[in-house]
């Protein structure tokens, strides 16, 4: 799988790329991840790629020409699923979302900055418009990197243990059930029987519940979601 990351930014991209499971990702083949900059395709001297608004207002605009230069040359090279930006207005971003994208073959992220895009990059590129959340950041290399990270762990291949990412939290529409590890009795808090008798079925019996019962007091919204 292949994704091209376009920001204006790209040193803020570069240590979360470079290590853990991304790292890992791309170390096997697995994931290859492009940054590139947008002030290579500015066209201007000076590597400008905003300008103020028509129309007047505070902040300033991405210009539409080096995003256009930048996507067109990357297209040209391969054909893309998708041609994501990175949008406070976009719709929000999921499990489901992550596993849908994490099947694609080459994608771009657009990572916005400022005051927002040129609306005009939008209607001629972007084929989808992601938000991680209600709330509005610097710019759009964080969200790139929660989306690159989300479906890159997806890759088969790329975490240790096959079934871990499949038992994630959201992926049945639950939260993950609790979980412990050494030691069994930690000042006098035990970790619960059942984990340490060795029985997988009242195993697996116990963590269906305990995820059930989490998802009902933290997310009643998730099982809304699926009786619906």
């Amino acid at each position: 799988m292949r994704i091209d990351i376009l920001t204006c930014l790209p040193q803020l991209l570069e240590s979360p790329l470079s290590h853990s499971i991304l790292r890992r990702a791309q170390d096997k083949a697995l994931l290859e991840v492009h940054v590139h900059d947008l002030r290579d395709y500015s066209g201007n001297k000076h590597r400008q790629i905003d300008d103020y608004p028509y129309g007047g207002g505070a902040g300033m605009v991405m210009k539409v020409e080096p995003i256009a230069r930048c996507i067109r040359a990357l297209q040209a090279e391969r054909s893309y699923d998708e041609v994501i930006f990175l949008t406070p207005d976009g719709a929000t971003f999921n499990q489901q979302m992550a596993n849908e994208l994490s099947l694609k073959q080459n994608l771009i992220l657009l990572a916005g900055h400022y005051k927002g895009i040129d609306q005009r990059a939008r209607d001629l590129f972007v084929t989808r418009e992601i938000s991680i959340g209600d709330y509005v950041l610097s710019g759009g290399e964080l969200p790139a990197l929660v989306v690159t990270d989300a479906i890159g762990r997806l890759i088969p291949g790329v975490l240790g243990d096959e079934s871990s990412a499949l038992s994630d939290s959201f992926q049945d529409q639950l939260l993950d059930a609790p979980v412990y590890t050494r030691p069994a009795d930690f000042e006098g808090h035990r970790v619960p029987d059942v984990l340490l008798s060795g029985h997988a079925k009242k195993i697996e019996d116990w963590r269906e519940e305990q995820a059930l019962e989490k998802t009902r007091r933290r997310r009643p919204d998730l099982l809304d979601q699926e009786e619906g």
